[in-house]
Parts: C-alpha cells; sequence; structure tokens
C-alpha cells in the first residue's frame, strides 16, 4: 500500500472569501503527515491558534493525490513534455 502523505499549511489570505495568500514567502508550512487523522489534528490545532485573526487559513493538502502510480507518467512529469 503506498503512504498516504498530507501536507498542512496555511497563512493570511488576502479574502477570507478567497483562498490567495496575501505573501506566499510567509505560509506556514506545519509539516507533512503520514495519515489523515494526523494531519487533521495539527490543522484543528493551528486553526483553533489562529481563530482571531479571520484573514488566517489553514489547509490539508492531500499530497498522495497528486501522484497516480497507476498512471504512466503523473501530471507533474508531463508538464516537461
Amino acid at each position: 500500500m503506498a503512504q498516504r502523505l498530507h501536507l498542512v499549511f496555511g497563512g493570511e489570505l488576502v479574502d477570507p472569501q478567497r483562498n490567495e495568500f496575501r505573501d506566499t514567502n510567509a505560509i506556514h508550512i506545519v509539516g507533512v503527515f503520514p495519515n489523515y487523522q494526523s494531519a487533521y489534528n495539527a490543522w484543528k490545532s493551528e486553526a483553533q491558534r489562529t481563530v482571531d485573526s479571520a484573514h488566517t487559513r489553514y489547509f490539508i493538502a492531500h499530497l498522495h493525490r497528486l501522484r497516480d502510480e497507476e498512471q504512466a507518467a503523473g501530471p507533474t512529469e508531463e508538464l516537461g513534455n
């Protein structure tokens, strides 16, 4: 079974209604986690820590979905062709 890695990250958004970061250099990388539950726990902790900042949001990215091992080439590998 392939690993199901998850990335937790966040930062200040330009507008709370959109997912556009104010400063991409200031994105807070919480970490990469081996399963959804541990990623969710980290996300929840950061979201609760920043609850008073309406413009700050945290996200969970499913890294394992970026590459499909069943395909000859993943979408990112095709960019170089």
